[in-house]
């Protein structure tokens, strides 16, 4: 076992010592393969953010229920908690919501509709399961009770925003498996290339015994280590993408009195990417050497 380790890790040591001695083409073939992975990555971590944000937007199957004038709001507000279903109730009186609309528009106390207050009072409903199913149902049961004018539901909203995610989700993927094919293209090319130029070397380990396995193993790993130095430069690229935009978000919150910084990859999901880049590197050298080795190129 320690000899075996010992070839492996002798055989490692000689792939960085290759690399070391074409500094060019190695750097050039790196950000080749980070500028691949960095797209699907900052497609993925984009569609986190937005999902993120989106949370904060409104609460996720809230429902506002716009009470009718003339009937005593406390008791409907009372008839909406006994509700099954209702797992949080917030009410907003028409004095309050006057107040909350004069300071979001600028316009100042009573400058909005004088002395007269047309707006209702508001329920806001926050429903104990926020299934489109179980949001759509509870809305009907409200829109039933005395003294309900209007039930105002941001299902549709929901509902749009899931499609549009699961989309973006999609083309992530599709995305994601494209450019893996091309990243295994750029890797079994590079290969071959080396394959090629070796070829001299090869035939000489073929003479002394050498099998298959040990000639492909200096290949695997230079394909494995190419894919995983990718994979980090794409990270690299990604964090430099991340902290040029959180300036301009910065300012943009600023603007509008909120708070967001963009996130990015957490530690799995970048130790992920840093696998599946070695993954990806290693299957398009064993694709390229064995097509090699069975055409008996070398």
């Amino acid at each position: 076992m320690k000899a075996y380790l010992a070839r492996h890790l002798q055989v490692f040591m000689r792939t960085i010592g290759d690399f070391t001695r074409s500094p060019a083409a190695t750097l050039l073939t790196v950000v080749m393969i980070g500028v691949t992975m960095v797209l699907p990555a900052g497609l993925y971590v984009g569609l986190v953010n937005l999902q993120r944000l989106s949370l904060g937007w409104q609460p996720h199957g809230s429902l506002s229920v716009y009470l009718a004038k003339g009937m005593a709001d406390t008791g409907v507000v009372a008839a909406i908690r006994r509700i099954p279903g209702v797992a949080a109730v917030r009410y907003i009186s028409p004095a309050q919501g006057l107040r909350e609309f004069e300071t979001a528009s600028g316009l100042g106390a009573g400058a909005a509709f004088g002395r007269r207050n047309p707006l209702p009072g508001v329920a806001v409903v926050t429903p104990a399961d926020s299934t489109p199913g179980s949001v759509a149902r509870l809305a009907g049961r409200l829109k039933a009770l005395p003294g309900v004018a209007h039930v105002q539901s941001n299902l549709v909203w929901i509902e749009r925003l899931d499609a549009a995610l699961a989309l973006g989700r999609r083309m992530v993927v599709i995305l994601a498996l494209m450019l893996g094919l091309a990243l295994v293209l750029i890797i079994g090319n590079t290969t071959r290339a080396a394959v090629a130029g070796r070829t001299a070397e090869i035939a000489v380990v073929r003479l002394v015994g050498g099998t298959n396995a040990f000639i492909r193993r200096p290949f695997l790993y230079a394909g494995a280590l190419t894919g995983g130095l990718g994979a980090l430069c794409a990270l690299l690229l990604l964090e430099v993408a991340l902290a040029a935009l959180n300036g301009p978000i910065a300012a943009l919150d600023r603007a509008y009195g909120a708070r967001y910084q963009l996130s990015g990859l957490d530690f799995d999901q970048a130790l992920g990417l840093l696998g599946l880049g070695a993954l990806l590197g290693w299957l398009g050298a064993r694709i390229a050497i064995g097509r090699a080795l069975r055409a008996g190129r070398v």
